[in-house]
């Protein structure tokens, strides 16, 4: 399988399985009440699946510089979760989403400034949509609340956390770090932290009906092996288009899911945000398809062909 088709398929793989855990997510805690803080600690422990799986698959990678990125990558992705939950205590979600979903910018940014990643003018074209989309997806009409507030700046360090996590993952790929000691690092990073959200809990929660952590599990394994195919997908594309490709789809298939299930229509914002994000997607995949074709890739680096040329594939 040529490199652009396989970074599509899992990015695709994402996307659907982001999509529908987007869709499903919420309902331990509106149905039953289940506390956020305990969603994230059942999570961490479905990571444990997808990263048993693949460390049956490939060897774990035990260089001091591989620990050192899959630490970054884990403690960014899980630290960034606590704060969001503390964040969405403190102010209203429709303001702080559309905050959080222009952390793939943050990606693209740092992938050019410092992996010397170029874009095509079909794919600059693609990604301004992209990133307009990811910001109309979660804006509402509501018009209640306070438009700063203590939960500001815990948002953009959100924000700033996920874009440098996606970051990291490729930067990890440059030297040729493979995705089961990326993301048996993201698991560790995620157990690690458990505790902190016990502790932001006041303790474990009693009394849940056992639907809540049944519930809990059955979502966030997808969420768990989502982010498996994040690792795989950054692994092998490049960073300024996989990442703002599959935050703005898998929003989208929430989107659709939510409502072929609830019956519920999106709004004006939401139409135009399904159909900037599938246009610009689209031509950020085509641009990158055509110049996979052409041969040589005009953004590749000096680092990245001494590489081609050390693991021939």
């Amino acid at each position: 399988m040529k490199k652009t088709q396989s970074w599509m398929l899992y990015a695709g793989l994402l996307v659907l399985f982001w999509g529908v855990w987007g869709a499903f997510s919420s309902l331990p805690t509106t149905r039953y009440g289940y506390p956020d803080e305990m969603v994230y600690v059942i999570w961490s422990l479905t990571m444990i699946i997808p990263a048993a799986f693949i460390l049956a698959r490939q060897k774990f990678d035990r260089r001091p510089a591989a620990a050192g990125y899959g630490l970054l990558i884990g403690f960014s992705g899980a630290g960034g979760q606590l704060v969001l939950f503390k964040a969405l205590a403190l102010g209203p979600a429709y303001l702080i989403f559309p905050i959080i979903s222009i952390s793939p910018a943050i990606t693209v940014l740092l992938a050019i400034g410092f992996l010397r990643e170029r874009l095509t003018r079909l794919a600059v074209i693609g990604l301004v949509a992209v990133m307009i989309s990811l910001l109309l997806f979660s804006v509402t009409s509501g018009s209640g609340e306070s438009g700063s507030g203590p939960w500001l700046p815990l948002a953009l360090l959100v924000c700033i956390a996920w874009g440098v996590q996606a970051f990291f993952m490729r930067k990890a790929a440059t030297i040729a770090v493979n995705e089961a000691t990326t993301f048996a690092w993201m698991a560790v990073s995620g157990l690690a932290l458990v505790p902190v959200a016990i502790w932001m809990m006041g303790g474990l929660p009693a009394g849940a009906p056992w639907q809540a952590p049944a519930l809990t599990a059955s979502t966030q394994i997808l969420n768990a092996i989502g982010a498996l195919f994040l690792v795989m997908a950054l692994s092998r594309g490049k960073a300024s288009v996989v990442a703002p490709i599959t935050n703005a789809l898998a929003p989208s298939l929430t989107i659709v899911i939510s409502l072929l299930v609830y019956q519920t229509l999106p709004t004006i914002y939401g139409v135009i945000a399904i159909v900037l994000a599938l246009g610009g997607s689209t031509l950020m995949v085509y641009s990158d398809e055509k110049r996979g074709e052409g041969g040589d890739d005009p953004s590749l680096t000096a680092e990245a062909s001494d590489r081609r040329l050390a693991h021939p594939t």
